[in-house]
Parts: structure tokens; C-alpha cells; sequence
């Protein structure tokens, strides 16, 4: 197949690719790895736009990307950006050793020295000896449930000039919903909202990102909430960008702690929204 077929972007390797099994050895392309390349191309132009932001326009940027499986995001940011720099580095941060090991193996096999891969979870990854004391981007694709939550403290700890998050599977705030649902539905009609399962999910999963905006607006972020791709190529598709300003919004803390007294909530200000 011809590269303009392959939706590849200017100066994109296609060992890397086959490497990574989004191509085949024969440089062919199925669905539903153009689905995962189409979604991986778009958070890297969202991703090089704020790299490009950072002193000598990204040289010396650092980028913890949590979650980070197979590392498909960090080795496509690494060829098509890092590796033209003198500097740099990303940290990959995932839970299982055998991924992370893999991951280790192919960036010596392409020579891409400035990149490490870190076995631990988002939750513990702020005290890693491994990973310095600020970093430049936090990224976090499809972390699922409360990592994402785990991947903005991680980010607030190393004072974070961004943060690119597209969360996934958020179920700690549907669960603590479904507890307490007998008690709002007496309390209040907006109860109704979640009264059958499917509702709960749902609304589980939006107050969550709600709240996590609020939280980092509360913490001195400038929040923009977008579509990561078309709805066809993934449901999990909000793209959360948190910009580091300075500037903490008490009006969004005092938001934050009213929308988590109103669902019942207030529980959680201690373990995910300290504030």
C-alpha cells in the first residue's frame, strides 16, 4: 500500500509502525489498527501544538504518558517529534512488567535512548525515584477508572505545564452512587437521574469528568474539554487539556464541593479533590 493510503503523517516511520503490529510486515493496514493509528495521530497534534509552547519550542521537553500499554502514544510522539531534538525524554508508566519490558526492548532496538518505561501504577508513580521532579506533559489515553484521577495528582506533584487526558471506564463515582440511592431519591427528584443502572453509568461517568475539571481549574488550570475523533472510531471520547496558569479559581472549588454535596458526594473530596 502506497503511504497516502496508509493515512501515515510526513517523516512517519513505517518499521515502527510494523514494529508495533499497527502495520503488517507486508505494510498492509487492517480496521481496527487504522481505528487506533487515526485516534494516536490526532492526541499527537494536540500533543505537538503544546510541545511546541515549551522553552526552545520543546527541546528539552519531558512527558509521562500513564497507562501507557504498548506505548503506541510515547513511541509515535518520540519518532515523529523527540527524535529530531537534541534533548528530551518520555516516560512511559504501566502496571505490567511484561509490557514494559517489551516496550524497553524495542526503544534499544530503534535507538530511541531517551525514552524509559517505569513498572508501576499512576497512584504510586509521584514518590518513583525513577521519574524526576517536574515534568513538562502528563498524558493519559484510556486510563481507565480512577488512573486517570491518579495521572492529575501525578501531574499537580510534578508541577505539570499540561495535561492531555482522555479518560476511560469511570466507575468509582457510578459505584458510590448506586450506595447512597435510596437516601437521594428521598432527598431530592434529581435522584431520578440515576435511579436505573444504565442512567447511573452514564451520569457516573460525566459528573466524574465534570469534577476533574473543576478540581484542576481549583488547582490553576485553564480547562478545554473537546472530541478526541468521531464517536464512529471510539465511545470513550472526551479529550480533556488542562494549561497551567497560575491562577486557581476559588469559584471553581466552591463549585466543586456544592456539585459533590448535591449528588451525595462529599465523601470523595478527601481521596480525589483535596483541595
Amino acid at each position: 500500500m502506497k503511504r497516502d493510503e496508509l493515512d501515515l503523517l510526513p517523516g512517519q516511520s513505517e518499521e515502527l509502525l510494523k514494529e508495533l503490529h499497527i502495520l503488517t510486515r507486508e505494510g498492509r493496514i487492517n480496521q481496527d489498527s487504522r481505528r487506533k493509528l487515526k485516534q494516536v495521530h490526532h492526541l499527537y497534534r494536540f500533543i505537538e501544538k503544546l510541545l511546541r509552547e515549551l522553552p526552545d519550542e520543546g527541546n528539552g521537553a519531558t512527558l509521562a504518558d500513564h497507562g501507557a500499554g504498548k506505548s503506541y502514544l510515547g513511541f509515535i510522539l518520540y519518532d515523529l517529534f523527540l527524535k529530531q531534538k537534541t534533548g528530551g525524554r518520555i516516560y512511559g508508566i504501566e502496571t505490567r512488567a511484561e509490557l514494559v519490558q517489551r516496550s524497553a526492548e524495542l526503544a534499544a532496538r530503534l535507538g530511541f535512548d531517551r525514552m524509559s518505561f517505569v513498572n508501576i501504577s499512576a497512584a504510586d508513580a509521584s514518590e518513583a525515584k525513577d521519574l524526576p521532579e517536574r515534568i513538562d506533559v502528563v498524558t493519559a489515553l484510556h486510563a481507565c477508572d480512577t488512573a486517570t484521577d491518579d495521572a492529575i495528582a501525578f501531574g499537580l506533584r510534578k508541577h505539570a505545564r499540561f495535561m492531555v487526558l482522555v479518560p476511560c471506564c469511570q466507575a468509582e463515582i457510578a459505584a458510590s452512587l448506586r450506595q447512597n440511592k435510596a437516601l437521594s431519591l428521598s432527598r431530592t427528584p434529581l435522584a431520578e437521574l440515576w435511579r436505573h443502572p444504565i442512567h447511573t453509568r452514564e451520569l457516573g461517568s460525566q459528573l466524574t469528568n465534570v469534577l476533574r475539571c473543576l478540581y484542576m481549574e481549583a488547582k490553576g488550570y485553564q480547562i478545554t474539554v473537546t472530541e478526541l475523533v468521531g464517536w464512529e472510531h471510539s465511545m470513550k471520547n472526551e479529550l480533556i487539556l488542562a494549561r497551567f496558569t497560575g491562577q486557581p479559581k476559588r469559584s471553581a472549588a466552591e463549585r466543586l464541593r456544592a456539585v459533590l454535596a448535591e449528588f451525595g458526594l462529599q465523601s470523595l473530596e478527601a481521596s480525589r479533590f483535596p483541595l
